[in-house]
Parts: structure tokens; C-alpha cells; sequence
């Protein structure tokens, strides 16, 4: 429809620049508002929490998605979002506290905070939401330190491919990761499998570009799909220190050729030392060039 169409029909909703899809979801302008709090609230201890090293852009929300874009991931796993905002969660996130000499309002403050999240602990909600944004530090992660440089290659032209779909999606591939009960959610095992298939295809055609441009790959990019959340936020990390510039070679495959000849080079000697052949060895070089 028509900007000018768009704004009327927000007008006469009342409900701003919310989306429409989200406050539906929802129930209501009012308990999408809490929503968008709460879900603000996780996303930021989730950042608060993360160690990639990282910005998880998605979690700052700068294009207001992140409620859409949640409730979207429920709904796939099958989770049934409640008519309702859970009472339980409906109360002021945020608490403005003045520290007097005493310290009386910080103790007051820090046991006023364990309660709250032992609130989101036990909703299920609550719970599950800040797991996905949690895993979704790890995966963005990933993403930002092995994969983001060649979505925006102008010489891959990445783009104009079914794998511009990865960074909108992380969120998905996050939600894959974390545990949930199946009766809670019973459409899990379907959305991962559908996710993680979609993901490799899409993974298969950067890395293919990369190839055919001769772009080397820091890192297995399939690792973001089959690894644990945990296992990306170490490799991100390391990538982010810069750990990985002591490699023998900036391609991972490549580096891990030549990390293996080495390895052979150190190795072989010591076997046939062990064996007592070592002088009566003769390398043939002939076999080293094609006849």
C-alpha cells in the first residue's frame, strides 16, 4: 500500500509505528508495549552477558523487528503466544536507584533485581526468549567475525543471492540451539531441521563464491550451522583478540594443510628413529613431479 495509505491506517489503529503483525500477536497495543519492554530488557543482559567480542546488532533493535521477529520464531517452534501479557512479568523494569552512604539502597536495589530474574527464570516465556537472544550473541558472533565481510563483498555479490537471507535469519539458527520441552514447544525439531537446511544452502553458495573468487575463508563457515553456541562464541573470541593472525595461513583450509605437513615433518623423523631406519632411508623425489 501507499505511504500516505500506511499512515492513515496506523493512525486509526493507534498504534504508532509498531508493527501491525506484532501487536496483533500480542492482543493489544497496551500488552505489545509490555512485551517490547520485556523483550528489550532480555536482549539487554543478553548483551550485557555476551563474550564474542561482538555487537549483537539484531538485540539493539535499531529498526524496531526484534518484537516481530521474536514472536515470528515462537510461533515456528510452535509456542503459543499467550491473548494475554503474563502477570507475573508485568512490573516496572526499570528501577532508579540512589546509593546513599549507608549503602542500604544498593543491597536493596541487587536483592530487588535476584527476585525479578528469578521471575523470568520461571516463566517459560521469559525464559526460553532470553536462551535465544543469549545463543544469539554466540551465533552474530560468528557471523560478524568470519562471514560478514563476504555478504557485503562487492566482488562476491552476495547480495543478489538466496544467501542475502543470513543475517535477517540468525535469529532462527539461534533458536536451533537452545534446549526447549517439546510440549511447550512441539514444532522445534521441524523448524531446526528446516533452519539448519536452509542454512546450509545458503552457506554452501558463499563459500562456493568465495572459491571461484579466491577469497580465503577464515573458518569453516558450516561450524555456525553444526557447532554449539558455545564452541562459536570461543571461535569468535579468538577472532576478535586476534589470536587466529598467528596462523600459518590467513585460509582455514590452507592452514590446516599445511599445520598437518608440518606436523608429518615433526612426526616421521621420530618413527623412523624408533624403527632404526633412519640411515638407510632414501627419499625418491621422482615421485614429486607428474612423468
Amino acid at each position: 500500500m501507499s505511504t500516505e495509505m500506511n499512515e492513515r491506517l496506523r493512525k486509526l489503529a493507534r498504534i504508532g509505528d509498531k508493527d501491525p503483525s506484532f501487536v496483533r500477536s500480542a492482543g493489544s497495543l497496551e500488552d505489545a508495549l509490555k512485551w517490547e519492554k520485556l523483550l528489550h530488557y532480555l536482549a539487554n543482559h543478553a548483551q550485557l552477558s555476551a563474550e564474542t567480542g561482538y555487537d549483537t546488532e539484531p538485540l539493539d533493535d535499531p529498526m524496531g523487528l526484534l518484537g516481530w521477529q521474536t514472536f515470528q520464531v515462537l510461533k515456528e517452534m510452535g509456542v503459543a503466544i499467550p491473548p494475554r501479557f503474563p502477570g507475573d512479568l508485568d512490573f516496572d523494569y526499570e528501577i532508579a536507584v540512589t546509593n546513599d552512604d549507608d549503602g542500604d539502597d544498593d543491597e536493596s536495589w541487587t536483592n530487588q533485581i535476584d527476585e525479578n530474574w528469578s521471575r523470568f527464570e520461571a516463566n517459560p516465556y521469559s525464559s526460553l526468549i532470553h536462551d535465544i537472544y543469549t545463543s544469539l550473541t554466540n551465533v552474530w558472533g560468528f557471523y560478524s567475525a568470519y562471514v560478514s565481510e563476504l555478504m557485503f563483498d562487492d566482488e562476491l555479490d552476495l547480495m543478489n543471492t538466496p544467501a542475502e537471507n543470513i543475517p535477517a535469519c540468525l535469529i532462527d539458527l539461534a533458536a536451533t540451539k537452545v534446549e526447549v520441552d517439546p510440549r511447550f514447544a512441539p514444532k522445534a525439531h521441524e523448524f531446526a531441521l528446516r533452519t539448519k537446511n536452509a542454512f546450509e544452502g545458503w552457506l554452501n553458495i558463499v563459500k562456493d563464491k568465495a572459491f571461484r573468487a579466491g577469497v580465503p575463508l577464515r573458518a569453516e563457515l558450516l561450524t555456525m550451522i553444526h557447532s554449539s553456541g558455545e564452541d562459536l562464541r570461543d571461535d569468535a573470541e579468538r577472532e576478535s583478540f586476534g589470536l587466529n593472525s598467528s596462523r600459518l595461513h590467513p585460509d582455514v583450509y590452507m592452514n590446516e594443510l599445511l599445520c598437518g605437513m608440518r606436523a608429518i615433518h615433526q612426526v616421521l623423523p621420530a618413527i623412523m628413529k624408533k624403527l632404526g631406519i633412519e640411515e638407510e632411508f632414501e627419499l625418491d623425489t621422482s615421485e614429486f613431479s607428474i612423468k
